[in-house]
C-alpha cells in the first residue's frame, strides 16, 4: 500500500517537527519544505495529496503566493492547509487576504 504525501511548508523547524511527527504518527509520508520556492519545486515533482503552507513565509509575502495559488489551481489535485501564526495581533484581516 502505498503512503499518501503531505508537503509540509514553514520556516521554523519546530513547526515541521511537530507536524511530521503526528502525520507520520498516522501513516502518511511526509516531505518538508523550508521556503515557498523549495515548495513550489516539491510540489511540481511531487504531487501531493495535502500541504500544509505556512502563509507567514517570507516568499510567500513577497509573491511566490501568486504561484502556488496558480499552480495548485492549474493542477486542481491539491488541497491546502493554511497555517497562520503571528506574535502580533493581526485586526480585520480575512484569511484571503494573504492570497
Amino acid at each position: 500500500m502505498s503512503q499518501e504525501t503531505i508537503l509540509v511548508v514553514d520556516d521554523e523547524a519546530n513547526i515541521i517537527a511537530l507536524a511530521t511527527m503526528y502525520l507520520e504518527k498516522e501513516g502518511y509520508r511526509v516531505e518538508r519544505a523550508t521556503d515557498g520556492v523549495e515548495a513550489l519545486f516539491k510540489l511540481d515533482q511531487l504531487r501531493p495529496a495535502l500541504m500544509v503552507l505556512d502563509l507567514m513565509l517570507p516568499e510567500v509575502a513577497q509573491g511566490v503566493t501568486f504561484h502556488l495559488k496558480k499552480s495548485l489551481t492549474v493542477a486542481a489535485t491539491y488541497d491546502i492547509l493554511m497555517l497562520v501564526s503571528c506574535s502580533k495581533q493581526l485586526t480585520n484581516t480575512a484569511p484571503d487576504s494573504f492570497l
